[in-house]
């Protein structure tokens, strides 16, 4: 019931009938009848325990960021006729609308209604609620609201670069053919070494000059088996290695980087495994092909940057999560104290490599231009660069990334490998 109108008609009534029987005056009390006769037909319409069964559609559920959802909110009455009814859409914050969300229809016994509007957005999962649904009687007396429980998931994963596909040694792979060379002789492209010839050996594979130097004994080329790795991705999602800058995030541009590098290590056939490290340990455990890219793609679309004690630094690294002697890949900014804990990962036998997106130039367009800005830089320089040294001392390859470059570009100037290239094991 409204409680304004109510509480000011109540007054006018009540007034009246004391004013008439205080003054014995009948036109006083006639004149309260109306209002007394109103209330009372009020009270017969107003509105009944509300019956509705309600839905929400979304046309998609996993969409890139800025694309058009088309909403669909249906509401049928399955229960008495409805003479004035408010249904509110909650819509997310920072989803641009196209359409109205509210809507005041009069709903008879199982008719139903549906409000239609559009929705976009930058990366993220969205969480929608319940509409919110209030049943008024046409003198607007009397109210009845409800709050309804249907939550609705929408999805905007990451853009992610095109990448072409990525050279990387880890010290073990798995048992599958793939693109990875796997350190064992056996069948391939890449030559490995000669041994003794073995019969079933194909003759094409018989090193003739050698063989001419020992008349009794053949010899055949071996060749390096390729095989599919473990790759475990680590993003950075730590506040103290990102930089915000009103809409702009350094932080968005390790996500996206990431997107590309699960993709790419995924249309190999590789093992890959998901490492969100920030506010928390946020893990997609290790699989295959386009489920686990879906997988991937949906925790990287809930990705947040997060500030936390425990995990203010790489020492709490689950290493466990990642297979031994596997291959990880770790998406960061990096900071002070990164390369000793990134060296213990390697002394452990795994092959790290690190997607760096330069914070001094995202952060350089910040700071107004001047000398003191120009010594501040250059000193962020050489202390990145002692960080990155430091890595590559211990067998850590480093690619440090300018945003505004492409990423497949920079990816390989910095991983150019052939097979003449001295191996590290």
């Amino acid at each position: 019931m409204s409680v304004k109108r109510s509480l000011l008609i109540g007054i006018v009534i009540y007034s009246l009938i004391l004013a008439g029987l205080a003054s014995l005056n009948a036109a006083l009390l006639a004149a309260a009848l109306p209002l007394v006769l109103y209330v009372g037909i009020v009270l017969v319409h107003q509105p009944r325990p509300l019956d509705l069964r309600i839905t929400r559609d979304l046309d998609r559920q996993y969409v890139l960021p800025e694309t058009p959802v088309t909403v669909t909110l249906t509401v049928e009455n399955r229960g008495d006729h409805l003479d004035e009814l408010v249904i509110r859409e909650r819509v997310p914050s920072h989803l641009e609308v196209d359409g109205d969300t509210s809507v005041i229809v009069q709903l008879a016994p199982g008719a139903t209604c549906k409000l239609v509007y559009k929705i976009n957005g930058p990366r993220s999962v969205y969480r929608f609620s319940g509409p919110s649904v209030v049943a008024h009687e046409h003198f607007g007396l009397f109210r009845r609201k409800q709050e309804y429980d249907i939550t609705t998931r929408l999805s905007v994963l990451p853009r992610s670069p095109k990448l072409r596909s990525i050279a990387i040694r880890p010290l073990r792979t798995r048992g599958f053919a793939g693109p990875i060379l796997a350190r064992q002789g056996g069948s391939g492209t890449d030559f490995y070494g000669v041994r003794s010839y073995e019969p079933g050996d194909p003759l094409r594979w018989i090193n003739w000059r050698i063989s001419a130097r020992h008349p009794r004994e053949l010899y055949t080329n071996e060749y390096e088996r390729e095989r599919i790795a473990d790759v475990g991705l680590i993003l950075d999602a730590r506040e103290r290695t990102n930089i915000i800058a009103g809409s702009r995030s350094l932080f968005e541009h390790s996500v996206r980087a990431t997107a590309g590098l699960a993709e790419t290590f995924l249309a190999d056939g590789n093992h890959v495994g998901l490492l969100i490290y920030g506010r928390g340990l946020e893990r997609t455990f290790p699989g295959y092909g386009k489920l686990q890219r879906q997988s991937i793609f949906r925790a990287l679309a809930d990705a947040r940057v997060g500030d936390s004690l425990v995990f203010d630094s790489l020492d709490y690294l689950p290493t466990r999560f990642f297979a031994a002697k596997s291959q990880i890949v770790l998406v960061s900014p990096l900071c002070e104290d990164d390369p000793a804990v990134l060296s213990r990962l390697r002394a452990r036998g795994y092959q790290v490599l690190v997607i760096s997106p330069d914070p001094i130039d995202f952060e350089e367009e910040l700071v107004e231009a001047g000398p003191a800005r120009d010594l501040a830089v250059r000193l962020a320089r050489v202390e990145r660069a002692l960080w990155i040294r430091q890595l590559e001392r211990v067998g850590i390859q480093v690619i440090s990334w300018r945003i505004d470059q492409a990423l497949d570009s920079t990816v390989r100037a910095g991983l150019i490998k052939t097979a003449q290239q001295p191996r590290r094991l």
